[in-house]
């Protein structure tokens, strides 16, 4: 089961930490992929496959976000061609969204792989250490 707490924390440092990043190109934006799947990872704890899973999510919002609002305005700008234009751009943004879905999901490796060695030293449980019910 998906923690979707721990996913939308490693989202928002991933996220602050790559505005924070802009300052080094390339290198911030490696680091703030690396630490938030790390924190996504770690959050949820219960081993290498759950933290992988958790940081992958976490890397690969911004980029499903992102496609979904791109495909939205492409099929609503496509009414004003009228209902063919509007047909031709609701394939056509169905079609960029599932290439940003795809796209998202590749450039987020990085924040798996920094997930899995979060959810690894955390393999005590879903929970981290501390934390009581």
């Amino acid at each position: 089961m998906t923690d979707w707490r721990s996913v939308i924390i490693g989202f928002l440092v991933i996220t602050v930490l790559g505005i924070v990043g802009l300052t080094l190109p390339g290198v911030g934006q490696l680091a703030a992929g690396l630490i938030g799947g790390f924190v996504a990872g770690y959050l949820a704890g219960g081993g290498l496959g759950r933290g992988f899973w958790h940081g992958l999510l976490a890397g690969a919002l911004g980029g499903i976000v992102a496609g979904v609002i791109v495909a939205l305005v492409v099929g609503v700008a496509g009414w004003a061609g009228g209902p063919i234009g509007g047909a031709i751009s609701g394939l056509a943004g169905v079609g960029i969204f599932l290439f940003a879905l795809a796209l998202s999901f590749i450039m987020a490796l990085e924040s798996a792989i920094a997930g899995a060695i979060g959810g690894l030293f955390n393999s005590g449980g879903s929970e981290p250490a501390g934390r009581r019910y």
